[in-house]
């Protein structure tokens, strides 16, 4: 029968493709990134990701990921949401 090259290609396409939806989201480092970056993460839009970086430009980096906290709109939740994607570097 020549159904195995079919079936073969697509296990190989769903493969492919289900590996990419679990593709682990990248790292966000809360001291270097722009706007942009910052609003890609959960919970935070573009007037949070602003502010995250008006933040920084008044305060200095940010020591720990904890302090984003001090940001005006980030709190304890979208930091718990987001604690596997910040860095600091």
């Amino acid at each position: 029968m020549k159904r195995t090259p079919i079936f073969a290609m697509l296990l190989l396409t769903f493969s492919l493709l289900s590996g990419f939806a679990y593709a682990e989201p990248a790292q966000v480092d809360i001291n270097t990134a722009t706007v942009e970056v910052l609003a890609s993460l959960d919970g935070v839009g573009e007037t949070k990701a602003q502010a995250i970086v008006d933040y920084r430009t008044e305060n200095g980096p940010f020591q720990s990921a904890d302090d984003l906290t001090a940001v005006n709109g980030i709190g304890e939740r979208t930091l718990e949401k987001n604690a596997d994607r910040l860095t600091i570097k």
